[in-house]
């Protein structure tokens, strides 16, 4: 049974930062694709970054708005996604949820991944 949890949200003023946690039980995250969308209220569920591990190396595609904010890092041993959130500003307020999936796909597209987190909420306060 695959399971995800995030957890490290939470409210922060406009510049502050978090770093969110993705664990992951029922599989071998370092083989699954994975990725971070965020939903915000009235909005559809957006990618963040997606990491795409391919051989023995993996390739990190992160949304042009978090590019140079966001990074995304992995513990394999701890089977655990991080995603490092720096400068961060109103607009990231969201629901941010961990996604895992088994098969190559665009990763930014909502049905490449199986399996999602319940989320965890940031706010960022101006």
């Amino acid at each position: 049974q695959v399971h995800l949890v995030e957890s490290g949200g939470g409210s922060v003023q406009a510049g502050g930062s978090l770093r969110l946690s993705c664990a992951a039980s029922g599989y071998t995250a370092s083989s699954y694709y994975m990725g971070w969308f965020r939903q915000a209220p009235g909005k559809e569920r957006e990618g963040v970054v997606g990491i795409s591990s391919i051989g023995s190396g993996s390739i990190t595609t992160y949304a042009d708005s978090v590019k140079g904010r966001f990074t995304l890092s992995r513990d394999n041993a701890k089977n655990t996604l991080y995603l490092e959130m720096n400068s961060l500003k109103p607009d990231d307020t969201a629901m941010y949820y961990c996604a895992a999936g088994r098969h190559f796909g665009p990763p930014f597209w909502t049905s490449t991944y199986e399996y999602w987190g319940q989320g965890t909420q940031v706010t960022v306060s101006s």
